[in-house]
């Protein structure tokens, strides 16, 4: 072993000395995350997973670019190397029968911008970027103001005397 490591090696060893003479309480309040309750050593059981949003209404985007979210539920979709089931109705062929939006022309697109005739594939696999949204209360606060707000705001506190 050369030299310069011994000094490691030492703080390793004396770190690991020290860990094992702590006494950690087994009855210590777990962390209130995700799942509050218990203890640090008890398991408690994971929450139902909630139920899909179902409502096929569009939701108001946040920002520019936004990729929107799914209005609908996709349990049991095929979205794999052999088969994407939202081509079926939202691809531009289908979307006209099915009246369901159709994907942006960036779809469409190569990394370069050229046009292709079918779906890129770095944009073929939908739930890297669109997500569907579940019933859910939000796990932290938020108090996210759109630009639009905030220049109304902006807007109508300058017409205050």
């Amino acid at each position: 072993m050369p030299f310069r490591m011994l000094p490691l090696f030492l703080l390793a060893a004396i770190g690991l000395a020290l860990a094992a003479e702590v006494d950690y309480p087994l009855d210590a309040p777990g962390p209130d995350g995700r799942r509050p309750g218990g203890t640090l050593t008890q398991s408690m059981p994971a929450p139902a997973i909630a139920n899909d949003e179902n409502r096929d209404i569009k939701r108001e985007r946040n920002y520019p670019d936004q990729p929107p979210t799914i209005p609908h539920a996709i349990r049991g979709y095929q979205i794999d190397m052999n088969g994407n089931k939202c081509l079926a109705c939202h691809s531009r062929a289908n979307s006209a029968k099915s009246q369901a939006t159709a994907i942006s022309i960036t779809h469409y697109m190569d990394r370069d911008g050229q046009a292709l005739a079918a779906v890129s594939p770095r944009r073929y696999f939908c739930n890297q970027c669109h997500v569907v949204q579940k019933e859910v209360q939000p796990l932290v606060g938020n108090s996210f103001e759109t630009i639009d707000k905030i220049l109304q705001d902006d807007a109508n506190a300058a017409r205050k005397p």
